[in-house]
């Protein structure tokens, strides 16, 4: 398989096959919060979750004020690019972006889709906050343009799902995705690698799992050891291992390898806020993770779907 020479079905590749032209993601704060921090399941979030929500680099915006916010961010991306890109997702990150009314969730959302340069809505929530309600908008949204809905899984392994303080078991996370899948909604997965206590086989065996589902996309995301959340104290009282560059470069080959070729690959790697990052500080310097990952896959002739049967 050829995608545009790389080894991988990258999200870059598949936005070029859609719409015909680059896209760029405008990641956004539509002022929820998550069970995990209102007292609902929690208050202290999941362990490794910044104070943003993981959304530490998501613009604030409210119904009212979306559109001219998606305007403000367009004008900032334009700005550092010698053309001006005419295709954006507008991507809901921060924190669990269905925990809301329906009703402010479909102000939000709308007011969304209807800016032209927006060509799709990506939405960052939990399997456990998909009610028939809001699936039903999703579902009506996305008869106007693609709604893609993330779901961050981060394990299959109901120990650690504990440990990072999750929240949901895996069967919840399987019925949500059976329930979008029978109403067309793309689904994209996050899958934290490096979690405390799983070795190189517990990282493998979550990304087999998946990649037998009714997936369209993943998000494949190295740990970050950030300031100010739990996991940061737990590191510094009793620091655990986090991989080397080469280490996760040599994960994500293998990662790769058993992908489906039709399955999107959204992210290799991620990006912590430099200031609050505690480790691995060689995350910091995407470009180096990023040429380091495609040297070793084409050392290693990995590409996507190649140890799958």
């Amino acid at each position: 398989m050829d995608w545009n020479n790389k080894p991988y079905h990258s999200l870059d590749f598949e936005m070029k096959r859609r719409f015909g032209t680059k896209v760029y993601k405008l990641a956004l704060d539509g002022g929820m919060t998550c069970p995990n921090r209102d007292g609902t399941l929690g208050s202290r979030g999941c362990i490794f979750c910044s104070a943003g929500g993981s959304g530490d680099f998501a613009a604030s915006c409210s119904p009212e004020l979306l559109y001219s916010g998606i305007e403000k961010a367009i004008s900032r991306i334009s700005g550092k690019m010698r053309a001006n890109p005419g295709a954006y997702i507008a991507y809901f990150q921060s924190y669990t972006n269905t925990y809301a009314p329906v009703s402010y969730l479909e102000q939000l959302f709308s007011a969304a889709i209807s800016h032209p340069q927006i060509v799709a809505l990506s939405i960052a929530t939990r399997p456990d906050c998909l009610s028939d309600e809001i699936l039903g908008l999703l579902s009506a949204l996305n008869e106007k343009k693609p709604v893609w809905v993330e779901l961050g899984l981060q394990t299959i392994h109901e120990d650690t799902a504990a440990f990072i303080r999750r929240g949901y078991p895996l069967s919840c996370f399987s019925d949500s995705l059976d329930r979008l899948q029978r109403l067309g909604l793309e689904t994209i997965v996050h899958v934290i690698l490096g979690l405390p206590g799983e070795d190189r086989a517990r990282m493998l065996q979550t990304v087999s799992w998946l990649s037998d589902q009714q997936l369209q996309g993943i998000k494949l995301q190295l740990l970050h050891v950030l300031e100010g959340t739990d996991l940061a104290a737990l590191y510094r009282q009793d620091p655990f291992p986090v991989m080397t560059l080469e280490e996760y470069a040599d994960l994500i080959c293998d990662c790769i390898s058993l992908l489906p070729p039709g399955m999107v690959v959204h992210r290799i790697t991620g990006d912590g806020p430099k200031p609050l990052l505690i480790a691995p500080l060689w995350s910091a310097n995407k470009r180096l993770v990023l040429n380091t990952i495609t040297r070793r896959l084409k050392e290693r002739h990995i590409f996507q779907g190649c140890c799958r049967t």
